[in-house]
């Protein structure tokens, strides 16, 4: 047998088959997995169909279905990013937030849904969970438009407050916000998340448990945090708590007993169990009833690690190095979610039985694993301390580029920015390297998974620290010699976007820019932001009035003299973190600095792209864009017109 020579051809140009189309078909959203009997029950996204989420099973005989058709949608808006839009009962009753109403619904499989939650008043759940034969949920009560009223409900499956609220039992509020309620095993103890503006959960946030009693929470206490960021409570008896903290500077699990006055920390380490908060679904350990745990730990890249009894810690193997989930437990078995070497996946394991690990679903893609890069952890030093990233250089087992060239490369901006990216390339970005154009991902300054300090570095330097990094990041790159410093272009979405405005009316390092629902104001966003992000800018820039003057002098549109460098512009219309207006404004100084762009609008989408046609046009129009203005040819993709 012979092989095919490898061709040289012009970075950019390569002939690629990952397609837009084929991107997005294989990049679903997975949202939450739960055991029901012998099945396992998932959420994803079907791009195919709006980007709805639905529900579905794997049967017994390994066939799958939807337990919710087109157009359900399990969607909550609480907090704008909702999470936990669904769970199960034991039985088999699946209970779900549909996206256009927020109430919660329930289907028994063969059956229509029906409601379980009144109508109107514009009151939304999310954080749903099913818990020892009761339905627990946040609650978000929109009374005016600002000022969201939140509690934590249990929520009767008979149907008996489908009509009329008060027969939702108010069990636990009195803060800002609440989170991730846990139901002690016999039903006499809530432990719940809470906190209180300006902070966001993972500044400062509070572990509270209170009795039952009378339908509702007295006597409540506060377990932990105040001036730390516990998560995700769990109960492994009924005098027993296990939560993850961050008072040592890394979230790592404790263990609580009722009546006990000091906490135990578990199995220390110098990695993360825990992240930023955004979604109410997160979850990243869960309890064997034998007293082991099954935990992510984040340390740059994830990994899956089950702590003995003793404390003692062994890896358990998962094709999974970012976003790792530890969605359920039961028994020894266990369902986990993340993205590898293969892309976004589901996997049931077998604690004891280490072969017995299966793929439920994702974790496939339509084209071979040499067309995906691998991922090079690099850190570079930047004004502010050292700045992680993840090189993924440009990967293609047909061709190569001419001798002596370097590649171009996207910078990409994770938004936030209070979050992380890991070492797991994904379709998009081998859209972009196995086309011979590199990618740098970047977890500037302000990123979670490499401690509080390092999220810390962004308080007060947001548009500053996080600019500063990524041009620290490319500049290394280039001087490296890995980069070709003539063609390095920065793409970020909503916090990204902001970044990318920035370093572009703040330095000269790159030669193109694209902006997803970029923030480019931000007074504009203080001004139109929904309450959970409402006091966000208070810690990342200052509180107004007083910063009023800082807000100006950081925002892009206060420099758009300065923004000379053509940008690639893409908004949906139905963003309500970030309104087109801002999108609108960048738009038109550019057309007025005579800067070459395109701005592309997308109806039906808000702040983030869940459409597959979407998906499709962006990619596209940014690798044509990229050949516009590096000049290379991009066959196979429909030409960019630039304004």
């Amino acid at each position: 047998m012979t092989t095919s020579p490898v061709r040289t051809v012009p970075f950019g140009s390569w002939p690629s088959p990952i397609s837009a189309s084929a991107v997005s078909s294989a990049s679903p959203r997975l949202d939450g997995a739960r055991f029901v009997g012998d099945e396992v029950w998932w959420g994803e996204s079907v791009p195919a169909e709006g980007g709805r989420t639905t529900v579905r099973r794997r049967t017994g005989a390994g066939l799958v279905e939807d337990l919710i058709a087109a157009p359900w949608n399990a969607r909550s808006r609480v907090h704008e990013y909702g999470g936990g839009s669904w769970t199960a009962t034991d039985q088999g009753l699946l209970l779900f937030v549909e996206k256009t109403d927020q109430r919660v619904w329930l289907v028994e499989p063969g059956t229509a849904p029906r409601a379980l939650t009144p109508q109107g008043g514009d009151v939304r759940f999310g954080g749903l969970t099913w818990e020892h034969g009761r339905l627990l949920a946040v609650r978000e009560a929109h009374r005016d438009a600002r000022t969201p009223v939140r509690d934590i409900v249990e929520i009767p499956v008979d149907g008996s407050a489908a009509q009329d609220a008060a027969g939702i039992v108010s069990l636990a509020g009195g803060s800002d916000f609440v989170a991730q309620p846990a139901l002690s095993p016999d039903g006499t103890h809530l432990a719940w998340i809470a906190w209180n503006h300006p902070h966001m959960p993972w500044d400062r946030a509070e572990l509270r448990v209170g009795r039952i009693e009378d339908g509702g929470v007295v006597a409540a206490m506060t377990v932990a945090g105040g001036d730390s960021s516990p998560l995700q409570p769990v109960w492994t008896d009924a005098d027993t708590l296990l939560y993850a903290d961050d008072p040592t500077g890394r979230w790592n699990l404790w263990r609580a007993r009722l009546g006990g006055e000091v906490s135990e920390l578990v199995a220390p380490a110098d990695a993360d169990t825990g992240g930023a908060l955004w979604g109410l679904g997160s979850r990243w350990y869960g309890a064997l009833p034998d007293g082991r745990i099954l935990a992510a730990r984040t340390n740059g890249s994830d990994a899956l690690v089950l702590v003995q009894p003793d404390g003692a810690v062994r890896p358990v193997p998962i094709d999974a190095v970012s976003g790792i989930t530890v969605e359920e437990v039961r028994g020894t078995r266990a369902l986990v979610s993340g993205a590898g070497a293969a892309g976004a996946g589901l996997w049931q394991l077998d604690l004891d039985r280490p072969d017995a690990t299966t793929s439920v679903a994702g974790a496939g893609l339509p084209w071979g694993a040499e067309w995906m890069p691998r991922a090079r952890p690099v850190t570079t030093a930047g004004p502010h301390g050292p700045v992680h990233a993840f090189d993924y250089p440009p990967t293609n087992p047909a061709v190569t580029g001419p001798a002596g060239e370097r590649p171009p490369y996207i910078v990409f901006v994770h938004g936030g920015p209070t979050d992380h990216v890991g070492g797991a390339a994904s379709g998009k970005i081998a859209y972009f390297t196995s086309r011979g154009i590199g990618v740098l991902d970047v977890n500037y300054g302000g990123s979670t998974g490499y401690g509080r300090a390092y999220r810390e570095r962004l308080l007060g330097q947001w548009g500053v620290v996080d600019v500063d990094d990524v041009v620290a990041a490319a500049r290394g790159l280039a001087e490296a010699g890995v980069a070709d410093p003539r063609r390095l272009a920065i793409a970020g979405g909503s916090a990204g976007g902001w970044t990318v405005l920035c370093a572009l009316t703040r330095s000269d390092v790159f030669g193109a820019g694209i902006s997803r629902y970029g923030v480019a104001d931000l007074r504009m966003l203080a001004a139109d932001t929904h309450d959970f992000e409402a006091r966000y800018l208070d810690g990342m820039v200052g509180p107004l009035p007083e910063a009023e003057e800082l807000y100006i002098e950081r925002s892009p549109l206060s420099h758009l003299e300065r923004l000379r460098t053509p940008l690639l512009i893409e908004q949906g219309l139905e963003d309500l973190v970030v309104p087109p207006s801002q999108s609108e404004a960048v738009r038109d100084a550019l057309a007025h600095n005579g800067v070459p762009h395109a701005y592309l609008v997308f109806e039906g989408e808000g702040h983030g792209f869940r459409r597959a046609e979407t998906i499709v046009r962006t990619l596209e129009a940014e690798l044509a864009f990229l050949g516009r203005i590096f000049a290379f040819d991009t066959p196979g993709v429909p030409p960019l017109e630039l304004d």
